[in-house]
């Protein structure tokens, strides 16, 4: 079983910055691939960017390209996105994922095994 705890969500105006972080814990596989989703309200959960833990690839969706960045800190076992630029389209609640044995970066929920309780990001204009 894999815990994910995200944690760096709030209020922000539009150009500003905000850093999301993910922590997992448990039992951890080597393969293993993170991402992050985002549901805005009204709407249905997307994909927005993922990284594979053990090659360090990554895949972001078209929309956040440019703006937003995922990387990992190895011994704090914790995923961080860093967005800048945000837009008020970019307000929703944003859900840590993994995915167990398979390190590919992949955009479908249903092959993430392993959520986090989400943390909501609002961009005021």
């Amino acid at each position: 079983q894999v815990q994910l705890v995200e944690s760096g969500g709030g209020l922000v105006q539009a150009g500003g910055s905000l850093r999301l972080s993910c922590a997992r814990s448990g039992r951890i596989f080597s393969s293993y691939a993170m991402g992050w989703f985002r549901q805005a309200p009204g709407k249905e959960r997307e994909f927005v960017v993922g990284i594979s833990w053990s090659t360090g690839s990554t895949r972001y969706a078209d929309s956040v390209k440019g703006r937003f960045t995922i990387y990992r800190d190895n011994a704090k076992n914790t995923v961080y996105l860093q967005m800048n630029s945000l837009k008020p389209e970019d307000t929703a609640v944003y859900y840590c994922a993994g995915r167990s044995g398979a390190g590919a970066v992949v955009t479908t929920i249903a092959q993430y095994g392993d959520w986090g309780q989400g943390t909501q990001v609002t961009v005021s204009s």
